[in-house]
């Protein structure tokens, strides 16, 4: 895949986020995930050295903040920021590119994932039908049998355990940062897909 940012092309972004105020790490990491629409977020060992190199340069400062140490652009960092203003939107340019790109490459694997979930689903629906019409009841004319019965129930717990422990993940991470709109189609585009899959393998038992 071809690099995010040219050459040189990230300090002067962070130049401009800084722009607007002091900022520490984590939030210039946050700003730029939220530019891409949760496409890309950059590591700490991506930002720091080159925040790193622009303290060197003297275009931006750092300020103790608590435990934090926040970085707000300096004077110099102003003159360099204006001076290269065409470059920067130069810059959003190719942003818009990337999120554009990522954005078609993360389709292209939820599809090609949604394929194999497809496939896995109608192997073990495949499955479960064939070991019911094997399975020996006592009262073949009765909708109702213990092994119905329990079988439902843990078809019940297994929904009911999905949908907590997928509850409890998105509280975590939603806590963290906000919930982007590539993992909101995501979990929408998978569970309509199970939801196809699993009614279809109820029509099929009915039959």
């Amino acid at each position: 895949m071809p690099p995010v940012f040219a050459h040189g092309a990230l300090r002067l972004y962070l130049l401009s986020l800084l722009e607007s105020g002091p900022k520490h790490g984590y939030e210039l990491i946050k700003a730029l995930s939220e530019r891409f629409g949760g496409t890309y977020s950059p590591s700490a060992g991506t930002i720091y050295p080159r925040l790193g190199k622009l303290e060197e340069e003297g275009l931006v400062a750092t300020e103790a903040a608590g435990r934090r140490t926040n970085y707000r652009i300096t004077p110099a960092g102003l003159v360099e920021l204006n001076r290269r203003r065409d470059e920067l939107a130069g810059v959003e340019n190719d942003i818009s590119d990337s999120v554009r790109r990522l954005a078609d490459n993360l389709r292209e694997d939820i599809r090609a994932n949604m394929r194999g979930l497809r496939a896995d689903l109608a192997a073990t629906a495949e499955a479960a039908r064939s070991a019911a019409r094997s399975a020996a009841f006592p009262d073949r004319g009765s909708r109702h049998t213990p092994e119905g019965d329990r079988t439902m129930k843990e078809a019940e717990m297994l929904i009911q355990a999905f949908r907590d422990d997928l509850r409890v993940e998105l509280r975590v991470r939603s806590g963290a940062e906000p919930i982007s709109g590539v993992t909101l189609e995501t979990i929408r585009m998978v569970l309509d897909q199970a939801r196809i899959s699993i009614r279809n393998s109820l029509n099929a038992d009915s039959h």
